[in-house]
Parts: structure tokens; C-alpha cells; sequence
């Protein structure tokens, strides 16, 4: 067992996708960029003008992509999510049996006693969209807390 949760551990880390191992996936691109590109994508930053593979590097792969047609052309969003959980309270999820044995008595009591829990709601929201026409981001929508 003590080996097996490391070897997990490692499992799990390998398969995340660090912004190293998008350099290294994307390297042609990323070396072909001027220094001050290379060291804002390493921050996660995005501009106007960059191109999908550039806000891959920077942001990882999208939770969601969106096509969207309108009277002006096609457009591709990129969605990058967050999730929240807000503590909602505690509350009774059922009862469990008891029992009670009164050594005076000699006899057993049984009885239910509720069983309390807390209760989280979890929020999604879109902490960047990211949208794309002809192959270049034209806007950048990020959610300000």
C-alpha cells in the first residue's frame, strides 16, 4: 500500500498538463517568438492577435469551445470554467440505530439518532472567454471578482 499512493500520486501528476509540457508539445512555435511573447504566455497571459495554439500554451486546453454564426462571419469561443463550492448549511441526511445496553436493567434500548451533514453548492463560471475569427483572438472576456 505505501507504494501504491505514490505511484498514483505520480500517475495523476503525469497526466496534468503543465505549462512546460505545452512549450515542449508546441516547442516550433513557442521558440519562434520574440522573448517578451514567450515570457507572457508563460504567465497565462493573453492578447489580441495571438493564435489558438498560443492561448493553448498559455491557458491549457479550453473546458469548452463554442461556434458561434452571425451576419459577420464565424467565430470560435473558448470557454476556460471555474468551480466553486459555497458552504450551504448542515442538515439532518437520514437516522442510524442505536443501541443501548443498562447493565442496572439488564436490557437494551433501541433508538434512531439523526445523522447531520453539511451541504455545499457547487458554482460554475466562465472565468474566460476567449474568442477566435480567422484563426486570431479578436476578444477577451475575463470575469472580475
Amino acid at each position: 500500500m505505501k507504494f501504491f499512493l505514490p505511484l498514483m500520486a505520480l500517475l495523476f501528476l503525469a497526466g496534468c498538463s503543465t505549462i512546460d509540457k505545452r512549450i515542449q508539445e508546441k516547442s516550433a512555435l513557442f521558440n519562434g517568438l520574440d522573448a517578451p511573447t514567450q515570457e507572457q504566455l508563460r504567465k497565462g497571459i493573453v492578447e489580441i492577435g495571438y493564435s489558438p495554439d498560443m492561448v493553448y500554451i498559455a491557458l491549457g486546453k479550453p473546458d469548452g469551445i463554442r461556434d458561434r454564426v452571425s451576419a459577420d462571419g464565424r467565430e470560435l469561443i473558448w470557454t476556460y470554467t471555474s468551480y466553486t463550492q459555497d458552504y450551504a448549511g448542515t442538515g439532518v441526511v437520514g437516522h442510524r440505530r442505536r443501541v443501548l445496553y443498562d447493565p442496572v436493567l439488564k436490557r437494551s434500548y433501541l433508538y434512531w439518532e439523526p445523522v447531520v451533514s453539511d451541504f455545499y453548492h457547487t458554482r460554475v463560471d466562465d472565468r474566460i472567454r476567449i474568442t477566435f475569427r480567422d484563426g486570431l483572438v479578436t476578444v477577451i472576456e475575463e470575469t472580475k471578482s
